[in-house]
This record gives structure tokens, sequence and C-alpha cells, in this order.
């Protein structure tokens, strides 16, 4: 009765007047008046945009850019923020600089919007009938201020980058024709349709702002282009640029390699949801990592010798097939939630474990149909992915579907404990749910269904129609439901949304394996070492190093963890003398008997000797064939 009557009493004082005066601290200034939102209504005229790529030495672009207005007065010009395949808000709006905008060659003031960085507000002078927008695009010249996008080679131009576009419209209703200035006699691949080549100035024809920003450029010094598929009605084409004129070069075997990728693709989805395909590959050290997907083309950077030495570039090989992919899972189809009607409304990621998640899982199925992996590189990746999510401790307090807000709160930086607090996860992880239910598929319909009927119905189009489709969680269960009749909701929500130390294996045992770890790593978790420049010590000392000793990574509550080494320790000697990884590696065996490994480190200004306990040994995954089981991941990775 008592706590009845003070809630009675509380009810009655918050709706008294003397509850609803302000406070005597301060109030909140008023916000801004909200950006013009987009509608679907074309924008009045073309735009003409003009982008000198010539000054390679300071890595400066020159952007004019000839904007048609319908009327005088208020106008809010837009610099892209949220970017597909970026699935963040990652334009870089910092690196635009120097912008003047004019009107019948008067200067118009700008001010930039003190909430939305990213708007420019304006007005349009009585009688102006188009404006002029100059500046400068300034490209890194060093990787700490971010990815390199030129060398004196090769330059890779996104769009984005160098395009203001006025709130207010659907970005495919607003028209621009794009042309280009290159350094002299390069030659460059894009998905876009070149009007004219005029010695070193490229016009392209008009096309709508979306298809502009999803059509990117790689142009170079040295340039090749392979046709993938000759005679095509929907053409596939590699485009290449190289460090060197000898990265070009490219054996017969590997290029039908590259043919056997778009061959499996058809036989996969079905179609070709696109009027045609451009592959943008940079091999090179010197240009920006990058794998960024788009409908009609993709970016991708691989290291030096991806064609010339290709036995060897194993890490390298599954970047085209995964980017590939998204062709059809990501672009043509696309959650709900990461379409957007411009490039400044916010995207939702709920939905990646799908859109990417899938994706790597096809990635490495086609890089096995195809021969991109060999069948033993295809189960040894599987197994590098397994281990990793057996030893993924962050399982315990957050599931999957959360790591799909990671492009937004992370932005990709490094983590100092990756294997606690997880890391877009939708990827990897994703790939093995993803594996468990091809595997359960294939298991209750007695081999008859697959996952490659979900792909072939819920990806696949009509050719050459290359309208997005987007999606929704009920439209993938809807989907399997029709491949194999089972409780599909239950199944994913279980694999994405409970928190649960148990690893997604499921898919890997019912398909006739099992995870196992001996003291001799697989040849791909070798080429991994050899690609990363470090010492993978993860699944014993629970530990990876760099070339002279530096700690990159430890596992959460592991041997390492416990004795205090933290990402930023340096171990300078193991049991007294001079680190060296192999060094190390025979103190792990030697310490089977119980003696404890001594490591001298460094951290900061700081240094200790530090005993750590392990009996384990060295421990490197692979997987193992179980008896009497049908073997599902073999006929998975079988080229079709």
């Amino acid at each position: 009765m008592k706590s009845a009557f003070l809630a009675a009493a509380l009810l009655l004082a918050a709706a008294s007047p003397v509850f609803a005066q302000p406070s005597a601290g301060p109030q909140p200034v008023a916000l801004p008046p909200a950006v013009p939102a987009p509608r679907d209504v074309a924008y009045p005229g073309v735009i003409r945009l003009e982008v000198d790529l010539t000054d390679t030495a300071r890595r400066i672009w020159r952007v004019k850019e000839t904007i048609p207005v319908a009327q005088s007065g208020p106008l809010t010009l837009l610099y892209p923020q949220w970017l597909p395949g970026k699935h963040a808000p990652r334009g870089a709006i910092d690196k635009l600089a120097g912008l003047v905008i004019k009107g019948d060659g008067k200067t118009i003031p700008w001010v930039r919007d003190t909430v939305d960085v990213y708007a420019f507000h304006l007005d349009v002078p009585a009688g102006v009938r188009e404006i002029t927008a100059e500046f400068q695009f300034l490209t890194p010249t060093a990787p700490n201020q971010g990815r390199v996008m030129v060398t004196p080679e090769m330059l890779n131009l996104q769009w984005e980058a160098v395009a203001l576009y006025p709130a207010g419209h659907f970005s495919r209703r607003v028209m621009v024709e794009p042309r280009i200035r290159l350094p002299g006699g390069w030659g460059y691949g894009v998905a876009l349709d070149t009007a004219a080549r005029e010695g070193d100035v490229v016009r392209f024809k008009p096309v709508d702002f979306e298809t502009l920003v999803d059509s990117p450029i790689f142009a170079g010094r040295h340039f090749r282009q392979i046709d993938l598929d000759p005679g095509a009605r929907i053409p596939v084409r590699l485009n290449v640029v190289g460090d060197t004129a000898g990265e070009l070069v490219v054996a017969d075997k590997v290029v039908e390699t590259h043919r056997n990728l778009v061959r499996q693709a058809d036989k996969l989805f079905g179609s070709r949801p696109f009027d045609r395909y451009e592959f943008l590959l940079a091999i090179s050290d010197r240009l920006g990592g990058i794998g960024l997907e788009h409908h009609r083309s993709s970016e991708n950077q691989v290291e030096p010798g991806y064609f010339t030495d290709f036995d060897k570039a194993v890490t390298d090989r599954n970047l085209l097939a995964h980017e590939y992919t998204h062709a059809w899972d990501g672009k043509y189809r696309r959650p709900a939630e990461l379409w957007t009607p411009n490039y400044n409304v916010p995207m939702r990621g709920q939905l990646l474990w799908v859109y990417e998640g899938q994706d790597q899982y096809w990635g490495y199925v086609l890089g096995g149909r195809s021969g991109m992996f060999s069948k033993e590189e295809s189960l040894e990746a599987l197994a590098a992915t397994a281990a990793t999510y057996e030893t993924r401790i962050g399982r315990r307090w957050r599931h999957m579907e959360d790591t799909g807000q990671d492009p937004v709160m992370s932005a990709r930086r490094p983590q100092p404990w990756v294997s606690w607090q997880r890391s877009e996860e939708y990827y990897s992880e994703g790939q093995l749910i993803w594996l468990d239910a091809d595997t359960l598929i294939r298991e209750r319909s007695g081999g008859k269904r697959s996952l490659d009927d979900f792909a072939r119905a819920f990806f696949g189009g009509k050719d050459g129609d290359w309208t997005v489709r987007p999606y929704t969680f009920e439209d993938v269960v809807a989907a399997l439901n029709a491949v194999e009749p089972y409780d599909w909701a239950t199944f994913l929500k279980v694999r994405i949304r409970d928190v649960a130390v148990k690893p997604p294996l499921d898919g890997i045992t019912r398909g006739g394996w099992k995870l196992v770890y001996d003291e001799t790593p697989t040849s791909y978790f070798k080429a991994a070492e050899t690609a990363g420049k470090n010492t993978n010590l993860t699944y014993s000392l629970g530990v990876v190093l760099g070339r002279e000793g530096e700690v990159t990574s430890v596992l959460w509550d592991s041997p390492a963890f416990d004795a205090g080494l933290t990402v930023s320790t340096r171990i300078l000697a193991v049991d007294g003398i001079a680190y060296d990884a192999d060094r190390l590696k025979a103190a792990i065996t030697a310490a089977k008997d119980g003696r404890p490994i001594s490591l001298l480190v460094r951290n900061g200004d700081h240094f200790q000797t530090i005993p750590i306990t392990y009996r384990g040994g060295l421990r490197y995954p692979r997987l193992e064939r179980l008896p009497g089981k049908p073997d599902l991941l073999s006929e998975i990775y079988r080229p079709r």
C-alpha cells in the first residue's frame, strides 16, 4: 500500500506546474534546418564534371564542376558521405580543398552546414542559370594519411571523391557528363561508355550520378585489357595496371583460370544482371590495397607477382572471385537498409551476414570450382577460418549480427583485443553459417538440392537487367524454404543473434570433415604468414608476431595474454638469446616437458623478463576426414 501511494504522489508531482519549469542551467541552441531530403524527381539539366588527373608528382586532382540551376535562391550541394561497399560514412571530406563557387563569373559565398559537414549552402543570385564549383581533391601522399590512390605509374579514381551533387534528389535522378585528363599515354579501364578521346582527354557519355559513383577508374602507364569471355553479348573484361610492364605478362593457363571463374559464376547464378563487367586490377605494392565491389566493375589490388608467380599468390587468388560475386550478392540483390536514395542518407548493416557473409562463402566456392584454388587449398583456407572462430572468445558476449555496426563504429581501425572485441565477423563467421545451411540442405534433400539452388533463385535475374532488387530477412527465409522446407527463421536467428560460445562449425562436420590441429602448418597457412610478413602462433602461445618480434595480435585468455603481452610489446630474446621466429618455435616445442619459456620483452621504455608456462606445443589448423560420412565439402568445391 505504501509503494502504491508513493507512485501516485510522484505521478502527481510530475504533472504539477513547478516540475514543468526549466532548470537553472544552460539550454540547448536550436539545430540548423535539416538538409533537404532526397526526392524521386529529376534534377533539371546535366552537370558537367571535369577532373584533371595529370599531377602525379604531387598527387593532386583538380576538379571543375558546372551545375545548371533552374532558379535563384537557396541551393545545397552535398559531398558523398555514406559509400556503398564501405557500409559507413567514409566520404573523404577532409581531402576536399580550395572550393570556390561562381555564377556569371562572380564568386558566390558558401557556408558549410554546422551539423552535416558534408553539406554546403549557398544562394544562387537572380539571373544565374549555371554555377561552377572548382576545388582540389588532395589524395594521400603517404599511407598514414589514408589509402594511396596515385603513384607515378597508376591511379584509382573514385568519382564520389571529386563530385558535389544537389540535395533534394535521388542520386539516380541527377545526370552528369564526366570527362578526365590523364597523364600522357596512359590507358584506363572503367564501366562507362567513352564518347570520345582526344589525346589524353577522355569524355564519357552522360550517366546518372548513381551509375557514375558505381563506375571507378583504374588508369596507368602500364595497362592491359584481357577479354574473359570473347564474343559474349554481355562482356566481362580484366583491366590490369602494373608497377612495371613485366607484371602484365600472363600465361595462357592463368588467363584460362580467370575465364573459368566467369564460367562457374554463370553456372551458379544462371544470369548476368549487368550490361558489362570490368574487373579493375592493380598489380602493385605502391598503390594502396583495395577490394571494393560495384555492380558492373570492381576495384582490386594484389601484390607484384600475381600473374608471373601465380602459384605462390595464394592469399590474393580469392579477391576477384569475392568481388565478382558481389555483382549478384550485394549489388543486384541488396539488403533494403543498405540501399539509400542518395549518398548522404545513413545505411544500416543488419543483413551484412548475407551481403558479405554469403558472398564470402561463394567467393571461396567459386575459387575452388574455377581452379583459382585447388581442392586442398580450399580445405586449408576453410580450416584457417574455422580455427579463427573456434578461438573467437568474444562470442561469449557479442552476437554476430551486432558486428554489422563495426564499419560505422571502428572504420577498420586496428583493435587491441580483436578476439574479444570482434570485428566485422559477418564476413567469415557468415561464411561458416552459409556452409552450415548448404550442408543441411544437401543432407535433408538426399543430395538433390543445395545452396546453389538458393543462389540461382535469389540472386539470379535477367541478363542485362541491373535494376537493384532490395531484400529483407523475411525474403531470405522465404527463398530458403522454397528450396528446402525447414525452420530457417530460427536457424538463422540462433546463429546471428544469439550469444553463444559454441563456434558455427556444424557445416564442416556435416560435410564429412573435422577441425584438428598438429605441429606442421598447411601450405595455405604458411602462404598467409608470408603474405602477412608475420609468425602466427595464435593456436599455441596465442600471439602473432612481426618480423622483428613485435606483437601484432594477442588472443584473449591465451598463455600470451596471461603473461601480460599486448599489441606494441616487442620480444627481444627467447631463453636469453636474441629473438628469432624459429628459435621461439623451438622453445615452444621444448616446453612440452614443462619448462617455462623465458621471454625478454620491451614495452615502450620498460623491459621485463617474463616466463610463459605452456605445454601444448606448436598447433596449426587443418581439416581431417570423418570416416563413414559423405564428403560434402569436396562436392561443394567440385567444378560444375
